[in-house]
């Protein structure tokens, strides 16, 4: 064959392949899965059809002959991608020891394998460095990150730093969120040591300041500053509390029962975040703490070098802990979903409502005999594990794990690399 026949033949077939993808109404058909959608209150089977990088329907049964491509889910749970509003991705940097640097990792290698598809890094970034985070890993990943703005102007650099009120200025960080309210989603105060509240007051004055809600992860316990106190009167609704069952602060009390300044701060409208972490989630609390109705609002990991080699491990493995523990599958979805998606005022984020992102995660609920670990290796049992067999982001596949939205090699052109045909190549980032 000459040259400029083999060019025209693969211009014929390109344009045949375009006419075919414009006869289709929808690019893809997520077909026969259970959907669970918190925003929605759907939990049934329904189809699910995307294009342009959007949901276009739900519905008990779409014609499949509208779709480019049609991918067979019966048999997995449908959901929104996982919003995990707890993790530290601040790398690159080179520092030791630090959350804006080595102890933090890059979200892709840890995000669509487990369904997740937006992650907001906890602090690792404050107002001087802010803008070398995005750089560095906002603007790079296919992971969409957003950031709590530490309320230090230098970041999560470890404890010397984290203790110096003079590098926490109110209107800095609140400048440097109003210039970038895009990402930054919140501020962060974390792992202060003194004795007072200058830590707290400067990140809600910070927060109020640029209409943004705090997250806290409230160091050390004293009797000056009791966990009662920052909930029922620092803090303002809508406000988060992450660690929630670490025991560290008196979440759980010395009698074995939920810190009534938890409950209080509860009907306040400060929000629980799990926060699981290397350090932050024993068995011995969240079990008295659940027993007496005390679950959380969001289900996060703390994601960083040590966490997702120990007891943490993953977004899946904690949502398959709060099964464990006797939450209801639906209510584990919406705390890893809608529910974070509105803690930091996202409502375009955790849904699958018509012509939202679509962003999806597929999952599969596996029974067997399971052990789960918390931060200090205890093992608690379970019956039901979470498992992620497909992840999209904007519509496009970013995770397969069993190939399901893919052809069988033998069913396809010998020159299958180069097809470029759509139907195969055109739903994949």
């Amino acid at each position: 064959m000459t040259k400029g026949l083999a060019l025209a033949l693969h211009a014929m077939m390109s344009t045949a392949v375009s006419a075919s993808a414009a006869d289709h109404r929808y690019d893809l058909l997520l077909e026969g899965g259970h959907v669970i959608d918190a925003r929605s209150d759907l939990s049934a089977v329904r189809d699910v059809a995307i294009v342009d990088g959007r949901i276009a329907a739900v519905a008990p049964e779409i014609d499949s002959a509208e779709a480019l491509r049609v991918v067979d889910v019966s048999g997995l749970y449908v959901t929104p991608g996982l919003v995990d509003i707890h993790t530290h991705v601040y790398t690159g940097t080179g520092e030791r020891g630090s959350y804006a640097g080595d102890n933090s990792v890059y979200p892709d290698g840890h995000t669509f394998r487990v369904g997740v598809t937006t992650v907001v890094d906890a602090g690792g970034a404050g107002w001087r460095n802010f803008e070398d985070f995005k750089d560095r890993v906002v603007d790079r990943s296919k992971t969409r990150v957003l950031a709590f703005l530490n309320i230090i102007g230098g970041g999560m650099r470890g404890l010397p730093h984290e203790q110096d009120l003079r590098d926490m200025e109110p209107s800095s960080a609140a400048e440097m969120g109003a210039k970038h309210p895009d990402t930054i989603v919140g501020i962060k105060t974390a792992h202060y040591g003194g004795r007072d509240w200058g830590a707290v007051e400067r990140a809600v004055a910070a927060g109020s300041t640029a209409g943004l809600p705090v997250m806290v992860d409230f160091g050390d316990d004293f009797p000056e500053r009791p966990l009662a106190t920052l909930l029922t009167e620092k803090l303002r609704p809508g406000d988060i509390y992450t660690h929630c069952y670490s025991g560290r602060r008196q979440e759980l009390g010395a009698d074995g029962h939920v810190n009534p300044g938890m409950v209080e701060g509860r009907k306040r409208g400060v929000i629980f975040d799990v926060g699981h972490g290397g350090g932050s989630f024993f068995w011995r609390v969240a079990v008295p703490m659940v027993k007496e109705g005390f679950w959380p609002d969001s289900i996060s990991t703390d994601l960083h070098i040590n966490s997702m080699n120990s007891g943490m491990k993953d977004q899946l493995n904690v949502m398959s802990k709060f099964l464990a523990l006797g939450m209801g599958l639906d209510d584990v979805i919406a705390t890893s979903t809608w529910n974070p998606a509105r803690e930091i005022n996202r409502d375009e984020l955790g849904h699958l409502s018509v012509g939202a992102l679509a962003d999806v995660a597929v999952l599969r609920l596996e029974t067997g005999s399971f052990g789960f670990i918390d931060a200090y290796g205890a093992r608690l049992d379970g019956t039901r594990k979470l498992v992620c067999e497909l992840t999209l982001r904007d519509g496009k596949v970013v995770y397969d794990l069993n190939g399901i939205t893919r052809e069988h090699w033998d069913d396809l052109p010998p020159d299958y690399k180069m097809t470029g045909d759509p139907r195969w190549d055109g739903i994949w980032r």
